[in-house]
């Protein structure tokens, strides 16, 4: 699953086209904003069948850039609007034949609204509502009588990653007055009751980017590293291990973000693949990496890439969206991890004979102690 944040991109006609794309967690359906300037118009994507398909969801008048979706497991799209300033009205889309259908759900004012990423049950949709001194999470789809709220958080929050499969759990990146950005777990079956999650140093700002609750990885942003400048990294949820942060996810004229995490690999975070978004003035391109590699591959983006929207399959094929102008309105593509080269094989002389009257002693494997192991050495390799 992965949420993109509506953008624009201008293409070489001048238009500008909204490049926002959200998919389900359970990897069935997508959504966006498709058309061209002030015509803009909701659109779901099926990709859980044979071939994919878009179905556009028109209404009577074209959304605005900054209208947000969210794809439900059912099939239909909730979508966000803002009118008259600081109200945020909800709606449920869904196709009828050759129209449209829309149920109205409510509004919630708010200077600040934003989407969180769709829910891990498919049925509720969240929004986040960031005040100067207080954040609220409100419940705007799936609840008994339109939008409710369901937590209050102390601070200014941002981000939101969801760690379990329920939508209990959810990830917020907080900020305290003047302090630095903590990621912290707040329960929304609890009244947001709010526990420390991410805590590498007291001054550093430790923000949570993806997580995926069968494994238990975690993919962080910090400065903890290099006070002043924040490296990706990786942890596990629930670990007393430290966090740690791959020389080789570290790109010097590129900025480098995740964006799916292979689902499936039930407590071994080390295994998971993670699908990375590369950035740079040349364009965006796809980085491959795994816990357990000290190298990330990287592979070109097929013509027409959804930037930074994709899922993985449990056996460890990635699917990336892509739109093309002309005959093919949308498709996945498909990448495989390319397999590790095989190391060449030497012949290992046969040692000398044992003197005689000499017996062989066992040979004594023992774990090296994390005070003694040699960190230098680690370093250079990751």
């Amino acid at each position: 699953m992965t949420v993109c944040a509506i953008e624009t991109a201008a293409e070489d006609d001048g238009a500008v086209r909204p490049t926002g794309f959200t998919i389900t967690a359970n990897g069935a359906y997508a959504a966006r904003l498709a058309g061209v300037g002030d015509a803009l118009y909701p659109e779901r994507w099926t990709l859980d069948g044979p071939e994919p398909y878009a179905v556009p969801l028109p209404l009577d008048q074209p959304e605005d850039p900054d209208a947000q979706l969210v794809p439900l497991a059912d099939g239909r799209v909730l979508i966000g609007r803002r009118v008259d300033g600081h109200r945020h009205t909800f709606s449920l889309l869904y196709p009828t034949g050759p129209g449209t259908g829309e149920l109205p759900l409510g509004s919630v004012e708010a200077v600040h609204l934003t989407l969180l990423p769709p829910s891990p049950d498919g049925i509720c949709a969240y929004a986040m509502c960031v005040g100067a001194d207080t954040t609220t999470i409100w419940l705007v789809a799936g609840g008994a009588f339109g939008p409710e709220q369901v937590a209050e958080v102390e601070g200014r929050c941002a981000g939101g990653v969801w760690l379990d499969r329920t939508g209990r759990m959810l990830a917020l990146d907080r900020q305290l007055d003047d302090g630095p950005v903590k990621a912290v777990a707040v329960d929304l079956e609890r009244g947001g009751e709010v526990t420390p999650l991410l805590q590498i140093t007291e001054e550093s700002n430790d923000r949570l980017l993806m997580a995926d609750p069968d494994s238990g990885l975690l993919l962080i942003r910090s400065d903890a590293p290099s006070p002043g400048h924040e490296r990706l990294g990786w942890g596990v949820l629930g670990s007393l291990l430290p966090v740690r942060f791959p020389e080789c996810l570290r790109l010097d004229d590129a900025a480098v973000t995740p964006f799916a995490v292979q689902p499936g690999q039930v407590l071994m975070p080390e295994t998971c693949s993670v699908a990375l978004r590369i950035d740079a003035a040349a364009g965006s391109w796809v980085g491959m990496w795994c816990p357990s590699e000290r190298r990330m591959r990287q592979l070109a983006a097929p013509p027409g890439w959804v930037a930074g929207a994709g899922l993985w399959t449990p056996e460890g094929v990635l699917r990336l969206p892509y739109a093309a102008d002309g005959s093919t309105a949308c498709g996945l593509v498909d990448l495989e991890v390319p397999p590790e080269p095989q190391p060449v094989v030497l012949e290992v002389l046969a040692p000398p004979e044992r003197p005689p009257g000499r017996p062989s002693e066992p040979r004594i494997c023992r774990p090296v102690p994390l005070q003694q192991a040699p960190l230098a050495d680690r370093r250079a390799a990751d």
